[in-house]
């Protein structure tokens, strides 16, 4: 059993700052990467930021420059900042863990129910 808890999700005005949480426990040997990912109804899920076992990073495009990753190894945590929040940033946040059960398993991926962002003056 895996669970993925995601917190920190609300209603935010234009231009300022949230922080999203994500936890992950359960049966993992270890974790490959952790990132965020978000979907607006109607539309696909899009990947928001990342970061490895290695501490590299990856972004999507459109917060590339507003939002930054970061990881707590020992917690099995990640953290997402997000500064100058524009509406276009509101969607049903999503964090996935990629990660093994086992020694010499297949890697796979787990998912939180989500977190809600609306952006709106």
């Amino acid at each position: 059993q895996v669970q993925v808890v995601e917190s920190g999700g609300g209603l935010v005005q234009p231009g300022r700052s949230l922080r999203l949480s994500c936890a992950a426990s359960g049966s993992i040997f270890s974790i490959n990467a952790m990132g965020w990912y978000r979907q607006v109804p109607g539309s696909e899920r899009e990947l928001v930021a990342r970061i490895d076992d290695r501490g590299y990073r990856s972004y999507g495009d459109p917060v590339r420059v507003r939002f930054t990753i970061s990881r707590d190894n020992d917690k099995n945590t990640v953290y997402l900042q997000m500064m100058r929040l524009k509406p276009e940033d509101t969607a049903v946040y999503y964090c996935n863990v990629n990660y093994l059960a086992n020694a010499g398993g297949t890697s796979l991926d787990a998912w939180g129910q989500g977190t809600l962002v609306t952006v709106s003056s």
